[in-house]
């Protein structure tokens, strides 16, 4: 794309292209279709199925498992081998569910593509497949027409195309075949170009394709898309050091009891090579991958419940470690609906606000009492000729204004003044209307004045008569006009004031421009409004004979306007100790006024995409620290944007909807898009997807993101505490002289079941009291972080003495239940420890027993299946259990619960260090 079509005429572009008005010839067609291809997006090749399955078992931790299945089956323990075997498999499907879901966002580009398309060839207009356009094809478009293709405009009729999808821009933007710009310009503000993917919104026109598939914006963002790395979560990174430290300190252990046992003279081998195996198998939490996947999952549905679907898993833990988030402007923050904010009548302005009591905009003086009786009337009037004056339609079931954005805007402000569009068409049929064209930038409309008060709808007369009160003349027909103002006013030579006309001199010209320029100074479109009366209809209904002498009667000041939750939810996510920051394609001074009004910034300061390209990489990294609002941004900037932000070490969520989202959507640690407004493309993109398109379920979001963080905190600390008293137990019982403490199937036991269970209930532990209103945790803060590993090999350390102290005496004494008694006495134990770690510091007194009630059934529920294990005869011969008297089973649950008091006196010992 080396040429810059916008700064060539049309008969250039046709020049430049090879073609002419009348198209190309079916050979020459044909030629270029070989030389360029199909006009279709292209996709990478994924990798298969199979690969992402086999990709499972390259973990460390998984190789160590398949290694310790291997000498299981050796040594003929084929019970071990089979079950250690079956948790490798069940691991690796759970992992292959999360990973082999297909993109869609690809899917969703290609069926953004066009099937039939009017093209001129061999100077016929003819319809053809739009996969067969070429470079230098004359396309023909109308309303409601997708467009095909990339492409210089060669002719247009009031030529509209929609483009928020593409640009962020928030109307639609007229096309102007004879533009021609010197100077580089946004994709937004290039006004006679085409692309591909938008829509026709009104108007008719021809077009010269001058880029197809790959060729296109929209192919150029499909190759950002499929070029962007997606990076590895937080959570993902932590668990994988954790996988390597694990794996890396089971071998260590297996190589120092083979070799311990080597130099005692050990003559069994098989007798070592199983306590190696034990010994791996406890180091390794099996359970982790499952309770991991478990609770992220239960995480996802609470997150459904408050409107936010997690499309990939991690993505619900990085939430809760997102430091940036980057948010589109249109359809994000903003409503993406043109609306009526200011309403300007000589010698008053009003704002519409929103007022909670009725959930209705209403209009309000700009100082702040509300709408003086002089001004009512032409306000009435203003309202009515805006109303007249549009295409737009006012639906009778829901009272939703239906058409262009802007005109609709003006019909809903009228209708929220009981202005009715249909009762005021009633009143005032339009007779003949002068059509809106981009060259004069504006519309103007005739309509037959009612005879009488009795031919008014009820809502109309009352206004009517305020009219009539005044000194408007009431003649048997009027004409709105409406269009931008300095054209307006180049026509008009009268100003309506308070039911006066006064002459138009350059006192009132000055007033008037002054607020024209303060409502454009805060990003609005200004709209005029003028009106002249005729005694008969018109002999000609054209723009010569009825736009002159009009009388401005005031303006209107339009913007898509913040949603109202937006504000709140910011000064949530600045509570939280997280940036938001405005990225948009959409104009610098809308952008600007839309980001003080939600609270990004509340200074003047932006950067548009044109300043971004002429900063260097530094002046770049220095300009984010500061500035919170980019504008004009093409999809390459926010991709650049968001590189900065993750180079300065911050986990940046991007919030959007549209098709030039995507690619950032991508690129950020988490992309957020849009479920209602929001793109099939941006969707696919996307690891979540907000239901109700609102800004402030981020915030929820991010609130279940941490605390689902600090669970897996608390079963990683609680699983590992486990495991190391498994070790500790294999590695000094030996040294007491004890044989074998524990066998295999007893801590896979354990490590699944009474690990596993209470670990599951420790994922929907309640969130703690201060979860958002303190900064995120690093996301480069190891998951060992703050103390937690002295806490792990001390009670680790205090689990395995407590065993083996209540099984010790029984071994001297030569009773055949001691390793029953022990595997018993560690399982009560961990119990005790789950019930400990549901806090960081608060006492389980204080914490309470009854605020997890999930916890309480894992534990009873794992005492049962303890308990039949230890008396049910076909467990016994499988797990290598003796039935224990109520002594010895006293003594195991008594020494267990021990751990409760330990951990208490730690957890004050705690608190009072803090204080």
């Amino acid at each position: 794309m080396s040429v810059e079509w916008y700064k060539l005429s049309a008969e250039q572009a046709l020049q430049q292209s090879g073609s002419a008005t009348d198209g190309l010839s079916n050979d020459e067609a044909a030629r270029r279709l070989a030389q360029h291809g199909a006009n279709e997006l292209h996709e990478k090749a994924h990798r298969s199925q199979w690969q992402i399955f086999l990709e499972q078992f390259k973990g460390i931790l998984t190789v160590l498992l398949v290694i310790a299945a291997l000498i299981s089956a050796v040594l003929n323990e084929w019970v071990e081998a089979v079950a250690i075997l079956v948790i490798v498999v069940l691991n690796a499907v759970l992992g292959y569910t999360q990973e082999s879901r297909a993109e869609q966002s690809m899917e969703a580009l290609k069926r953004m593509a066009v099937p039939i398309v009017r093209a001129r060839r061999d100077g016929q207009l003819r319809e053809i497949s739009a996969r067969d356009l070429v470079p230098g094809d004359v396309v023909v478009l109308e309303t409601g027409n997708i467009v095909p293709a990339d492409g210089r405009v060669l002719s247009a009729a009031n030529l509209r195309v929609e483009e928020a999808a593409l640009t962020g821009e928030s109307e639609p933007v007229d096309k102007e075949p004879n533009l021609v710009f010197d100077s580089d310009k946004a994709l937004g503000d290039r006004r006679n170009m085409l692309y591909s993917g938008t829509i026709v919104n009104y108007g008719r026109g021809e077009f010269v394709v001058t880029g197809t598939g790959m060729n296109t914006e929209l192919g150029h963002i499909a190759t950002m898309l499929q070029s962007v790395e997606e990076d590895e979560t937080p959570l993902q990174a932590r668990l994988d050091r954790l996988g390597q430290i694990l794996a890396y300190a089971a071998l260590a252990l297996v190589a120092v009891v083979i070799g311990l046992g080597l130099l005692r003279g050990t003559s069994d081998v098989k007798e070592l090579l199983l306590a190696a195996v034990s010994l791996a198998v406890a180091a390794v939490p099996e359970a982790l991958t499952a309770v991991v996947t478990i609770a992220l999952s239960l995480g996802a549905q609470r997150m459904l419940k408050r409107q936010a679907l997690i499309r990939r898993l991690p993505a619900v833990e990085t939430l809760g470690s997102v430091t940036v988030i980057c948010s589109d402007k249109t359809g994000t923050l903003t409503l993406n609906r043109m609306t009526v904010q200011v309403v300007d009548v000589a010698n008053h302005m009003f704002r519409f606000v929103h007022n909670d009591a009725t959930n209705r905009l209403e209009l309000e003086r700009q100082a702040g009492e509300g709408p003086t009786r002089a001004a009512e009337p032409s306000l009435d009037l203003l309202l009515i000729g805006g109303a007249l004056n549009s295409d737009a339609t006012l639906s009778v079931e829901d009272s939703q204004a239906i058409g262009d954005p802007t005109e609709a805007a003006l019909v809903s402000a009228a209708a929220l003044s009981d202005l009715r569009k249909p009762e005021l068409e009633r009143a005032f049929p339009r007779v003949a209307e002068v059509p809106f064209d981009s060259d004069r930038k504006r519309m103007t409309t005739l309509h037959r004045t009612p005879r009488s008060m009795a031919e008014m709808p009820e809502s109309v007369a009352s206004v009517w008569q305020d009219l009539v009160n005044t000194n408007l003349p009431l003649p048997p027909y009027v004409a709105f006009t409406k269009g931008a103002i300095d054209g307006l006013l180049s026509i008009t030579r009268n100003v309506w004031v308070e039911g006066e006309i006064h002459p138009l001199d350059d006192e009132w010209r000055r007033r008037i421009m002054a607020s024209h320029d303060q409502m454009a100074a805060q990003g609005m479109r200004v709209l005029g409004v003028a009106l002249r009366p005729w005694e008969r209809e018109p002999d000609e209904t054209t723009e010569k004979a009825m736009e002159r002498d009009l009388t401005l009667v005031g303006m209107f000041g339009l913007i898509d306007p913040p949603r109202p939750e937006v504000r709140a939810a910011v000064e949530e996510c600045r509570a939280a100790g997280i940036r938001p920051v405005m990225i948009t394609g959409d104009h610098p001074l809308t952008a600007r006024h839309i980001a003080q009004q939600v609270g990004i910034t509340d200074n003047d300061n932006f950067l548009t995409g044109q300043e971004l390209d002429r900063l260097s990489p530094s002046e770049l990294a220095e300009q984010v620290r500061e500035v919170s609002v980019f504008a004009r941004v093409s999809p390459e900037h926010k991709l650049k944007l968001i590189d900065v932000f993750q180079r300065q070490n911050n986990i940046v969520s991007m919030t959007g909807d549209g098709v030039n989202d995507a690619p950032a959507l991508k690129k950020a640690d988490i992309g957020v898009a849009m479920g209602i407004t929001g793109t099939d493309v941006a969707k696919g993109a996307a690891e979540m997807v907000l239901l109700d398109d609102n800004f402030a379920t981020i915030v929820a979001a991010v609130e279940e993101g941490r605390i689902i963080y600090d669970n897996i905190r608390r079963f990683i600390k609680y699983l590992l505490t486990c495991n190391v008293s498994e070790i500790a137990v294999m590695i000094i019982g030996p040294l007491l002289g004890m044989p074998l403490p524990l066998l295999p199937l007893q801590i896979l036991w354990m490590n699944l079941v009474t690990d596993g269970l209470p670990a599951l209930a420790l994922g929907i532990e309640p969130a703690e009291k201060d979860v958002m209103n303190r900064p995120p945790y690093s996301a480069t803060e190891s998951v060992f972080g703050r103390g937690m590993p002295r806490f792990i090999i001390v009670f680790g350390v205090i689990l395995s003495i407590i065993a083996l102290g209540a099984a010790f005496g029984l071994w001297r004494e030569g009773d055949e239940a001691w390793r029953t008694v022990l595997f018993s006495t560690l399982v009560f134990a961990q119990l005790a420890m789950a019930l400990s770690v549901r806090s960081e510091e608060e006492s389980l007194l204080r914490t309470g027993l009854l605020t997890n009630k999930p916890m309480l059934l894992a534990i009873v529920v794992t005492i049962a299946l303890q308990l039949v294990l230890i008396y049910w005869r076909p467990a016994q011969l499988v797990f290598g259990t003796m039935a224990l008297t109520p002594r010895d089973l006293g003594l195991s649950f008594g020494l267990g619960m021990l751990v409760l008091i330990i951990v208490e006196v730690w957890k004050a010992v705690a608190r009072s260090r803090r204080r």
